[in-house]
């Protein structure tokens, strides 16, 4: 039995997060041999706004306890103005059970969504790995002589041996075990002098450890411009907490789009991972069931992938492969489905997808 927490968010969080949830459903009844069982808990804005919980410490550690993984839909209200309630629930979430290894798969499934001229699915197709609790995203600094012409405004960078290096050692574990002759490492050591210049070192240390895979490393800056140039090249890239979040989404991008995004934040010593797609909660047009699913759809292959469940995932991987290839699509992606038709859709075809996987 797999268990499964979800936490469907705001927004259209809630509508994908179904979806996701409704094509797990479709592949457990075509395959008997897969149990899985869910635990919807209420944590989002509404329960913020009516009762001032986020998501509580105990619970947390709670809901790892009786589950396996944690299913996440996008979390953001404008009616809670400074996203208290998401760093909580999301934030929070990573930090407190140190799942530092965030991943990206950036793979472009159908050349009709990729922006770059040319460029096929064989040249889209790498995995970006973003340490994930530790950085600019920790939170340490603060505000002196706030609202003042002399205000200060401080946010500090945390690097450690123990975060870097883990996070590098991972990324060249998963390219050795699955395949992959390129690992790229990129930071900004040329003006971080300090925090970047702990990177280096590590990462040196590290890739020497893998002759037989070809490392390099790239600013930043210029990762930004040669993914766009020769995506191509790459295959694994290992970053920074705030480098990471922007370069996978400029790998979204190419992909197609945020709505196309897959992503998980996992600790292979940890027994659970939290998945969630990464395109935002949209409350212009959360409601009106023309939300793009295949991003939370892709994550929760992700999750059956993660739990153990590898045939179950690529039965949801092809299922998504089909819809793009077959238009049968939201209208930012060309279609002119709904979200609840593009759920239809899937989960009519995995039975057929099943007995092929």
């Amino acid at each position: 039995m797999v268990n499964i927490a979800v936490l469907p968010g705001d927004g259209i969080g809630k509508e994908v997060i179904d979806v996701g949830v409704d094509v797990i459903k479709a592949v457990a009844a075509a395959r008997p041999s897969f149990e899985v069982a869910f635990e919807w808990l209420d944590y989002g804005a509404d329960r913020y706004l009516r009762d001032g919980v986020g998501l509580p410490e105990d619970e947390l550690y709670g809901i790892a306890e009786r589950n396996d993984a944690i299913y996440m839909g996008a979390v953001g209200d404008p009616r809670v103005p400074g996203s208290e309630h998401a760093r909580e629930i999301v934030l929070e979430t990573r930090f407190r059970l140190d799942l530092y290894v965030n991943l990206r798969p950036c793979k472009l499934l159908d050349e009709r969504f990729c922006p770059l001229k040319g460029k096929t699915p064989d040249d889209v197709d790498f995995v970006v790995f973003r340490e994930n609790t530790e950085g600019m995203y920790v939170g340490v600094g603060g505000v002196f002589k706030k609202g003042t012409p002399d205000e200060v405004a401080l946010q500090e960078s945390v690097n450690t041996r123990k975060g870097v290096e883990r996070i590098i050692r991972f990324a060249y574990q998963y390219a050795d075990q699955q395949g992959y002759s390129k690992v790229c490492m990129s930071d900004k050591s040329n003006a971080l002098r300090y925090a970047h210049d702990l990177w280096q070192r590590v990462w040196k240390e590290v890739a020497a450890e893998y002759p037989e895979i070809e490392s390099r490393h790239l600013y930043v800056d210029v990762l930004a411009m040669e993914l766009v140039r020769h995506p191509e090249d790459f295959e694994v890239i290992v970053t920074s907490n705030l480098f990471g979040d922007i370069i996978t989404d400029l790998g979204a991008a190419l992909q197609g789009g945020l709505g196309m995004a897959a992503s998980a934040n996992i600790n292979p010593d940890r027994g659970i991972g939290m998945f969630e797609p990464v395109h935002g909660s949209a409350p212009d047009i959360a409601g009106q069931n023309k939300a793009n699913p295949i991003a939370a759809v892709a994550t929760a292959g992700l999750l059956l992938n993660s739990v153990g469940k590898p045939r179950e995932a690529r039965i949801i991987e092809a299922a998504v492969e089909r819809a793009l290839k077959e238009g049968k699509t939201t209208a930012d992606l060309g279609g002119t489905l709904s979200t609840t038709e593009v759920r239809d859709f899937l989960v009519s075809i995995i039975p057929e997808l099943a007995a092929e996987v």
